[in-house]
């Protein structure tokens, strides 16, 4: 099974050892400080569909980690590496409202409907429970899944270490064409909600046989789907840096809490949460089992630096013209990811922290070298900004680079 018992980016590298995630980076003398105009980001009023943003409700973002701001391909359309949830022109959220036992499923009226919403719980072949769901004025739904059908808002797909291309990698994906849905209240605090599975495109949500399924008290039923999808909420502030990991739990098609499976499939589903609830918070993460989402409230983001801000504090890094120590010459840190080489390309080296150009000195062997400032042995990386607002808990100077990967951020951000 998976481990969900850390964070990735949880702890500072306090001392040099290359095996934890952030690094102390030691900038060359132009660029290792920092000064107050930093600290303030420029006003900007960005605008959608001629809309000014300001003037629509924003309920919060999902970011999928892993992609620094864009997919390696590029975001297209409905499949990003981000996800802004605004508050819907007309609402279509839906909410339970009967549940009756049939048995025959996919010739129920409810099923065979396209206007209504239904889940079917299969129990045996030949009886099934289908809850009927009706429209919901209160809530927007938003739905997230690999599928490029219609009712997914948010298409997402494997995530792929590094820059690698995904296609030569993934060859059957684990994510669920509809694998969870979030509910939005359209009133004030604009409470969000994740529920595992979402309605296909005839508005249906099927759990065969084999699925993970109860009745509560023998009357209300419930379900897990097949890999689950997985939460975990941070203990205390996200923004501020002040937030710990939380505990991975698993979210139920109602959107009950549980304890994790034995397995991530198992069909014995774990203990109730009941201290804990499905409702997300700023910094929760939710897994989909081939990829992970990140929730950033609305309300938190507002603190939160802007890509034009970040892109700002490259600017200024690059305005003092850092040089590199050994080559001696002008080191220039790329605003986003490039797999082209260039000589001015800073390299961090991860066990000391010490920045450097591209050279040839200290070669140990394919993957470590030695630096020629403190004579530490480790590996070596491009240096380069992360770009990416929503993963910042706070808008302090870049001091410190994610171990292995290299993207610079703020301390707290990278611990």
């Amino acid at each position: 099974m998976k481990d969900h018992s850390v964070s990735g980016a949880s702890h500072l590298l306090g001392h040099h050892s290359p095996t934890k995630p952030g690094v102390d980076m030691r900038l060359p003398e132009a660029i290792s400080h920092s000064d107050e105009r930093h600290q303030r980001h420029p006003h900007e009023t960005p605008h959608e569909h001629g809309t000014p943003r300001d003037a629509m409700v924003k309920y919060g973002e999902l970011i999928v980690l892993g992609y620094n701001g864009v997919l390696p391909q590029g975001d297209k359309g409905r499949r990003r590496s981000k996800f802004i949830l605004y508050r819907r022109k007309l609402a279509n959220g839906v909410k339970p409202s009967r549940q009756h036992v049939v048995n025959k499923p996919h010739n129920a009226k409810a099923v065979t409907d396209s206007k209504q919403h239904s889940v079917s719980y299969t129990l045996n072949r030949s009886q099934s429970v289908v809850v009927e769901y009706t429209s919901d004025e209160d809530t927007d739904m938003f739905q997230i899944g690999r599928s490029s059908e219609a009712p997914i808002d948010c298409v997402v797909m494997d995530t792929a270490p590094g820059d690698k291309i995904l296609d030569s990698i993934i060859t059957q994906s684990t994510i669920s064409r509809f694998a969870c849905r979030i509910a939005c209240d359209r009133d004030v605090p604009y409470r969000s909600r994740v529920f595992a599975a979402g309605f296909d495109p005839t508005r249906n949500i099927f759990l065969g046989e084999k699925a993970t399924k109860w009745r509560d008290e023998g009357i209300e039923i419930d379900g897990l789907t097949t890999n689950g999808i997985l939460i975990m909420h941070p203990k205390g502030k996200f923004f501020g840096g002040k937030a710990d990991p939380g505990i991975w739990r698993e979210v139920s098609v109602c959107g009950s809490v549980y304890a994790l499976r034995e397995s991530r499939s198992a069909p014995q589903k774990g203990a109730l949460v009941e201290e804990e609830s499905n409702t997300l918070q700023d910094g929760t993460l939710i897994d989909l089992c081939g990829a992970t989402l990140l929730w950033r409230s609305a309300a938190s983001l507002g603190h939160s630096p802007t890509k034009r801000y970040l892109e700002h504090q490259v600017e200024e890094l690059n305005a003092g013209r850092p040089q590199c120590p050994v080559g001696l010459n002008t080191l220039v840190i790329p605003k986003k990811n490039t797999l082209t080489e260039s000589e001015k390309q800073p390299y961090v080296y991860l066990t000391c922290g010490h920045v450097q150009g591209e050279h040839a000195w200290g070669r140990e062997d394919e993957t470590r070298r030695r630096c020629p400032i403190c004579q530490q042995i480790g590996p070596v990386v491009k240096l380069q900004m992360g770009i990416e607002p929503a993963f910042y808990v706070d808008t302090n100077f870049p001091t410190h680079a994610f171990n292995p990967c290299g993207h610079m951020a703020s301390e707290q951000s990278v611990r």
